[in-house]
């Protein structure tokens, strides 16, 4: 079976004879890849001009509808991928990680949509005040770059690789390219065959290059943005290409690191928390047969319990079963190829020049189910290395495979250094229970690390684990690591965007941002804003109140209410040393009468208050001063979802008298007192009808 690539629009193979592409397991031919022939120039432009456009048309809440509706797609066919994923030599563990885990990320991202505007671009801060009087100001907005995102990814991963980054730049509304590693490629093309089929990207959205795409960085420009996840010698070849430094074009990379796992010196052998340091290397030294970016690679442990940690670590490694991925006893499978197993090989006789192996073999493994003579299985391999900060080989060079070297230390500061001479990393841990150890370690080690887990029975069993990255955290790390970050939620989609500053008057910006800006015009509506429903609600549309004049009454009843007798409101001989003159009100009273003074009391669009996202109270309002309130439309946010309005002249519980569409409102209280002064601001959101159709 010959590959194809998508590309302008169309599947097309690429010509000669292409690179065969083999089962991890049994050593027989899957495919042929080749893209020979494919015009690179071409497809950018393509994604450019066609899949460009279409999506930065597209309000960030509709791209949030089109991811959830890919995931929702992709799900239903995903089992279908798990047979295909075992040519890999990824057991159906790993494959769950690389399928589901990719699925899921699509999923979470879709949601993400709730924290952007139902608007194609993003405001991103607070108005920023540039002059005395308020009549200009500054912001910063957001927007879609307007090129390409180019992902060229990693081998271990080719389903999660591709969705957890196309994730973030479909959603920011810029198209991708995606080039897998062509010794996995039938696996995502396997996967964008049926994105494409699907019809649920627009065209121009995705394509995908499987085989060398060695020559299309010659045609990138500033616009675009570069993404890479692989060795960090290739990261750092491409990160170098002249046209990525000529054009200042954004290069994201994430490469592999010598991630390191510590025993706080609190654990001790034989109590949970030792279990669970144990279970958790093994789980990294297996998992996906050790082929993780975010694998344990060195084992940091007291210098007492060495032997411990090396007899324990020893015999569930022993246990672990290695085979044919199909068969469900097998717990590690293969590695991606015959030419991987020869790295690994030849990396693990060069650590053990100083680093003896104490468990595993190289020249032989047990297997259930399949044959090492045909198959890239290998053992997992432990070594030791009783110098660590003599044998510097083991905090440079990576085996990319089930392979992991213990390392002792004789305090936790020493545990600190040993980590940071991984020279950066995309993740460390540590198991302990003892704070001022968790303390010492996560503060000295952050600097060299892209995240750190704190381990211990505490969390454990809801852990997602040391070698998981998430699709709201980071995923990157510093120095050997790359120096980029992937996903971390808004974080990766702004990688997408361009920030711009904009400066102008209160109202150029409210017009341009749709968020009403301070000082900008307010527009005194003579309907009561609560009998307006959302689409008849404008940003800018105001009510100001009728007034209320504070009294020691009202301090004394809303105290009676609230319970809150603090000093200030209620002892006026407990003043002196304080900024108060006298009985203060509760600045809550002062919240609750702008409330009272602005909701219009009748049944309306109005269906709830959904919170309050800020509130300040800025001067005391003592008995006698007089309140008003101005209240303001300050943003609209709309929604894709609707409220179900129960039946409540049925017995069924779940009976549903009608759902309701609504949208979210920010409204913007700014109460003053009689001199005109603010004495608290605020907004609030409430959730308003949107009218019937």
């Amino acid at each position: 079976m010959k590959l194809k690539n998508y590309a302008l629009g169309s599947w097309l193979e690429g010509d000669g004879e292409g690179q065969i592409l083999y089962n991890a397991v049994n050593g027989s031919e899957v495919a042929v890849a080749s893209s020979k022939g494919l015009d690179f120039e071409a497809m950018l432009n393509y994604a450019r001009s066609v899949g460009g456009p279409a999506l930065r048309k597209m309000t960030f809440q509709e791209r949030g509808r089109m991811l959830k509706a890919l995931a929702l797609y992709l799900t239903d066919l995903k089992s279908k991928y798990y047979p295909i994923s075992y040519k890999t030599g990824a057991t159906k563990a790993d494959s769950w990680i690389d399928i589901d885990g990719g699925i899921g990320t699509l999923f979470a991202y879709s949601s993400l949509r709730r924290k952007f505007p139902n608007q194609t671009f993003f405001v991103d801060g607070d108005m920023i005040p540039l002059s005395k009087s308020g009549s200009f100001i500054a912001h910063h907005i957001m927007v879609p770059k307007e090129g390409v995102a180019i992902h060229i990814n990693a081998f271990n991963f080719p389903v999660w690789g591709m969705l957890e980054k196309i994730s973030c730049n479909l959603l920011a509304g810029m198209p991708a390219i995606v080039k897998p590693a062509t010794i996995t490629s039938f696996l995502a093309e396997a996967v964008v065959r049926d994105i494409i089929d699907s019809n649920i990207l627009p065209e121009g959205a995705l394509q995908l290059i499987c085989g060398s795409a060695h020559t299309i960085l010659d045609h990138v420009t500033s616009q675009d943005v570069v993404t890479f996840t692989g060795s960090a010698s290739t990261g750092r070849m491409l990160k170098s290409h002249p046209r990525i430094l000529s054009e200042s074009v954004p290069f994201n990379m994430e490469a592999d690191s010598l991630n390191a796992c510590v025993l706080g010196e609190d654990v001790k052998p034989g109590t949970a928390n030792f279990d669970i340091f144990i279970k958790e290397v093994h789980r990294e030294m297996t998992a996906k047969c050790g082929q993780k970016c975010t694998a344990i690679r060195r084992i940091i442990v007291p210098s007492n319990v060495v032997e411990d940690v090396q007899l324990a670590l020893s015999q569930r490694l022993k246990k672990t079963i290695i085979g044919n991925p199909e068969n469900e006893e097998v717990r590690m499978g293969a590695l991606a190829g015959k030419i991987q197993q020869a790295e690994v090989i030849e990396r693990v006789a060069q650590l053990a020049t100083f680093s003896p192996i104490v468990f595993g073999s190289l020249d032989n493994v047990d297997l259930v189910g399949a044959d090492a003579k045909t198959g890239a299985f290998l053992s997992p391999i432990l070594m030791i290395n009783e110098k660590p900060f003599e044998y510097k080989l083991t905090h440079e060079l990576e085996a990319f495979g089930p392979v992991s070297t213990i390392l002792p230390y004789n305090n936790i500061s020493e545990a600190v250094e040993i980590s940071k001479l991984g020279k950066g990393s995309l993740v460390s841990s540590i198991i302990t229970q003892d704070e001022t150890n968790a303390i010492a370690f996560t503060l000295g080690a952050a600097s060299h690390h892209g995240r750190v887990l704190i381990l211990n029975e505490t969390c454990a069993k809801e852990s997602t684990g040391h070698g998981s990255p998430m699709p709201m955290l980071v995923h990157g790390g510093p120095g050997r690591a790359g120096g980029g970050e992937e996903m971390g939620g808004m974080r990766g989609v702004k990688h997408y965007l361009q920030r711009t500053a904009i400066q102008g008057s209160p109202d150029m910006l409210t017009a341009i941002t749709q968020v009403y800006q301070n000082g900008g015009t307010k527009h005194e509506s003579e309907t009561h804003v609560f009998r307006k429903y959302f689409e008849e609600l404008k940003v800018g549309d105001s009510l100001t109140t009728a007034k209320h004049t504070v009294s020691e009454t009202d301090i004394t009843n809303f105290a009676n209410v609230s319970g809150d007798n603090f000093y200030a409101h209620m002892d006026a001989t407990s003043l002196e040393g304080t900024i108060f003159t006298g009985r203060v009100a509760h600045g809550y009273f002062i919240l609750s009468k702008a409330a009272g003074l602005f909701v219009d009391a009748k049944k309306g669009p109005v269906l709830l208050n959904y919170g309050i996202d800020e509130c300040r109270f800025t001067k005391p309002v003592y008995p006698g001063m007089t309140i008003g309130v101005k209240l303001t439309v300050k943003e609209k946010i709309d929604q894709d979802s609707a409220i179900k309005i129960p039946n409540k002249d049925s017995n069924d519980p779940n009976a549903v008298l009608q759902e309701v569409k609504c949208g979210i409102v920010r409204w913007l209280v700014e109460v003053y007192d009689q001199d005109s002064e603010i004495v608290a601001i605020a907004t609030i959101l409430t959730m308003v009808k949107k009218k019937e159709i």
